[in-house]
């Protein structure tokens, strides 16, 4: 489809014995927020990094605005407005606000290697945009007067606006958010939803979270994973009354991680210094 929607069908993903994603197929609208949701090990994690190249799937397709994605390597699907934030903040302790943000935007630099290392004025003027391009972002998550400020000097809250902003100044077609709430308290939730309904006027919006009063309010559409495998899917009305989610999260209330055997979710460790390659996907965090 050419209309700005982000296409999943019949994903499958094992690592090794175990199938963390089993034959998952679903749509997010442009203009959307599409939420994903499960219990723990349900494969939501495993599913994004799919979506960002993180995980080549062992079958299925992903198209986006009837581009054919799934063989794409991460900083190919940043350069085609792919971008994505991870669970932990991951920002570089060594560069200002303003700094970490630009390396977001760094898929949308024109200037080459070469023009950057001679100092030509064409790498000038790219920086300068680059810097625009950040300081708008920043204004856009209400994080502008942070811009001069160290990382280490900030609060949670402030710092997961900066990681939001150096998604943003990437300027992505796709937003794909990676349990965005963790951390923040309960006052900070609807100031943060309507960030996310904001990103979604101009892109297409895909959340991971667990804070089921955030999704709820904020999502146009939920699709529910339990054990890799599709299980729900609709509105967050519908979501919310149908059995076969509740039982999945009472089962996994009641048996608790360990016991059910879940497959793990697959993803890049975090760490304070994250690498540079692919930072248009909002940080390899």
């Amino acid at each position: 489809m050419n209309d700005g929607s982000l296409d999943i069908r019949g994903i499958t993903v094992r690592f090794g014995g175990l199938t963390a994603l089993d034959d998952v197929s679903l749509t997010a609208g442009l203009r959307q927020v599409t939420g994903i949701i499960g219990p723990n090990g349900a494969g939501k994690t495993t599913l994004l990094n799919v979506l960002c190249g993180f995980v080549k799937p062992q079958a299925g397709q992903i198209q986006f605005d009837g581009r054919e994605l799934t063989q794409l390597r991460p900083h190919r699907l940043a350069s085609l407005g792919i971008a994505r934030t991870l669970q932990g903040v991951g920002l570089f302790r060594g560069l200002s606000v303003l700094e970490n943000v630009m390396v977001g935007a760094n898929s949308q630099a024109r200037a080459g290697f070469w023009s950057a290392l001679l100092g030509l004025p064409r790498s000038d003027r790219d920086e300068r945009r680059l810097r625009q391009q950040a300081l708008e972002a920043l204004e856009a998550v209400g994080a502008a007067e942070l811009a001069d400020s160290m990382p280490d000097t900030l609060a949670h809250g402030p710092r997961k606006r900066v990681a939001l902003a150096r998604a943003l100044a990437a300027k992505p077609r796709v937003l794909l958010l990676d349990e965005p709430a963790s951390g923040l308290s309960e006052h900070e939730l609807p100031e943060l939803g309507d960030l996310i309904s904001k990103f979604a006027e101009d892109a297409t919006v895909v959340v991971i979270e667990h804070r089921m009063d955030l999704m709820m309010s904020v999502c146009d559409t939920i699709f529910v994973l339990d054990f890799g495998k599709l299980i729900a899917a609709g509105s967050p009305e519908q979501v919310q009354s149908d059995p076969a989610v509740t039982a999945a999260y009472l089962g996994a209330a009641d048996a608790g991680p360990a016991e059910a055997g879940e497959p793990p979710e697959a993803g890049p460790a975090e760490a304070e210094e994250p690498k540079i390659a692919g930072e248009g996907l909002a940080g390899h965090e």
